[in-house]
């Protein structure tokens, strides 16, 4: 595989939980990370979801905050259905799950999609949230040994449904 033109940014490192809420507050406690904004990631708001290659029914909460300027770290709580969230808690427990090197627009996400597809690396998992978000992920770890993250969007972009430590009145 020919290098990229430039090289991709890292704009965020994800970890999968069994248990949102704790983890945000050992995050919290541990590290000062926070304030951590939570999204619901459930249709209708999450919708064209597919898994392996099929059409797929999953949902999931999520929980993020940026750690320096740029770098935004997740945590992902599986909600509902079959998800790589799920398969990752089943062979290798809590952990870092993905690295997200997300696009700015469409057409730089679908460049991305092509090369990786391209080379032979298949997508595992995506779906669309709201109407400007695509994610998916893609089998890198049989030669990065992380799977990739890519798309048009993060949950930046949303209103997130509560935020850790609740804001002091």
């Amino acid at each position: 595989m020919k290098p990229p033109e430039k090289p991709y940014r890292i704009s965020q490192v994800a970890v999968v939980v069994k248990d949102i809420d704790a983890a945000m507050k050992t995050y919290h406690e541990m590290f000062g990370w926070g304030p951590w904004n939570v999204y619901e990631h459930v249709p209708p708001k999450l919708h064209h979801q597919h898994l392996h290659g099929k059409p797929a029914n999953y949902s999931m909460i999520g929980a993020e905050c940026e750690v320096q300027p740029g770098l935004i770290f997740e945590l992902i709580q599986p909600l509902e259905g079959d998800s790589i969230y799920k398969e990752h808690l089943a062979k290798y427990g809590e952990g870092v799950q993905h690295i997200a090197l997300m696009s700015h627009s469409q057409e730089e996400s679908d460049a991305f999609k092509k090369r990786f597809g391209d080379a032979g690396y298949e997508m595992s998992m995506g779906g669309r949230i709201g109407d400007t978000i695509e994610f998916y992920y893609l089998d890198t770890a049989r030669d990065a040994h992380f799977v990739a993250e890519s798309g048009s969007g993060h949950a930046i972009e949303l209103t997130p449904v509560r935020q850790y430590p609740p804001a002091e009145k």
